[in-house]
């Protein structure tokens, strides 16, 4: 049995349209803000794949996710509590509320303990401007319908009308812009686990767009007029596949005529089947990590909770990765030209725990000094060293500069690298942080030795990674 719908969908009209061909162009055309100009993208996936992904994306390498919302409240197993309690009814979920809330406590009834009372958007700002990042996407609605701005088509489930009585978005939003040098972006899950319109069309299996035309598409046009984000990351397809989205219809429109046409970047979860193979960059799935560099941009998106992305007061440290698996992900990760998107999940009154706080700031700290080997780099023509584990490499060609990033520092001081081919008299290398030549020895058939300064661990330049500039090497 389902659980009972969420209070106050009012505005969610009982639409009976058909799957008409003409619906995307109609869509597109009816769109607010839509500015009197012929398109430039077609609402076709060969024509919205051909679009050129904004350069700044690819060189900023580094965003931060924040999984935010109703689900902070509970703060217990997972940011699908919801669905895991009354859906699945998984027996943790279920003794949960049972020993912690009286008998007939609804999930809606935990929007009002989502206050968001200690929410500083300045304060986050600075912490992501602090941790390197060039980029955030926050959580405007996940997958429980609950949005964190006043949307028209949420009567009574978001965050203005219940529970902050903020505009969450718009606050870090203006935060973001005012302190910060980084993009800003949304997230948004296309459908809602309990909503009923949605799952009338799903009864139906998607032959009726009831619940697309009258809440999800109003809202996403809502979100990029209002908010004018840079990044829109789509979520949760139910399944459904993307012409019972209309997200061709839709990207045509953002890509064409929406106040970010020119910046905007999106990914690749736009309906079912479109993963990995459709959108602006790909993400593939959930910590994807391929190992290997690939023909299309991607994304790794992961979170520092190694089993959930929202808050949990379960967590215990060891549910926590290290600065340095941070910094060997986020390596990996861009040698083979991607992207990591880490993820942290506040509180249900607006804190970043200190335990997310500490990474961000580590991060941040090891960027100053390696952002180099990171920032605005391409891939190498090889990603890691296949003799010494741990190495990976990244370039700028017009520099003729080649970073090898290792992660462990050898005990001998030498450094054996495989890959490079060095030329005596030209090829120069230094460690960053430190800046003085270092020796090294070119090897038969190929590679070289490379000769570490001697440094106490207080000289060290940083603590968990390290990378070398080398100049004209092959």
């Amino acid at each position: 049995m389902r659980p009972q719908a969420l209070p106050g969908l009012r505005r969610a009209l009982p639409l009976r349209l058909p799957l008409l061909p003409l619906l995307p162009l109609l869509l597109l055309s009816l769109a607010p803000g839509a500015a009197p100009r012929a398109p430039r993208f077609d609402p076709t996936w060969e024509s919205l794949d051909a679009r050129p992904l904004p350069v700044w994306f690819d060189r900023a390498k580094f965003g931060i996710f924040i999984h935010w919302g109703v689900f902070s409240v509970p703060s217990f197993g997972s940011e699908w509590f919801w669905w895991y309690w009354q859906e699945k009814k998984i027996p943790m979920y279920v003794e949960f509320m049972k020993n912690n809330y009286p008998p007939n406590f609804k999930y809606e009834d935990f929007g009002p303990l989502f206050t968001a009372k200690f929410f500083n958007a300045s304060h986050w700002a600075d912490i992501f401007q602090a941790s390197g990042a060039k980029y955030i996407v926050l959580t405007s609605k996940h997958h429980e319908g609950f949005t964190l701005w006043g949307s028209q088509y949420s009567w009574n489930w978001n965050a203005v009308d219940e529970g902050p009585k903020r505009d969450l978005v718009k606050e870090l939003e203006v935060a973001i812009r005012k302190r910060t040098d980084l993009r800003f972006g949304l997230y948004y899950s296309l459908f809602e686990w309990f909503h009923p319109l949605f799952l009338k069309d799903e009864s139906r299996s998607f032959q009726q767009q009831q619940f697309p035309v009258s809440k999800t598409l109003p809202e996403l046009y809502e979100l990029v007029n209002k908010y004018q984000p840079e990044i829109l990351w789509s979520d949760g397809d139910g399944d459904a596949p993307d012409h019972y989205w209309n997200s061709t219809g839709f990207l045509a429109w953002l890509y064409n005529r929406s106040p970010v046409r020119n910046t905007v970047v999106t990914n690749d979860r736009w309906g079912y089947g479109t993963i990995c193979k459709h959108g602006g960059y790909y993400t593939c799935s959930d910590r994807y990590n391929p190992g290997h560099l690939l023909p299309h941009k991607w994304e790794n998106c992961m979170t520092i909770d190694k089993f959930s992305w929202g808050y949990r007061r379960d967590a215990g440290i060891n549910d926590y990765l290290t600065i340095k698996e941070l910094v060997k992900e986020l390596v990996e990760t861009v040698s083979c030209g991607g992207n990591l998107l880490m993820n942290i999940g506040p509180t249900h009154d607006g804190t970043i725990s200190v335990i997310f706080e500490e990474r961000l700031r580590q991060m941040g700290t090891w960027l100053k000094v390696n952002g180099e080997a990171i920032y605005e780099t391409h891939p190498w023509r090889s990603q890691s060293d296949d003799v010494t584990p741990n190495v990976w490499y990244t370039s700028k060609r017009k520099q003729k500069l080649v970073y090898a990033i290792f992660l462990e520092w050898p005990t001998s001081r030498h450094l054996f690298l495989s890959q490079p081919i060095a030329t005596p008299g030209v090829t120069k290398i230094k460690l960053l942080g430190h800046g003085q030549p270092l020796n090294w020895t070119s090897l038969k058939p190929n590679g070289l030795l490379v000769e570490l300064p001697h440094l106490t661990l207080h000289q060290m330049p940083c603590k968990w990674g390290w990378a070398l500039a080398l100049t004209n090497v092959i």
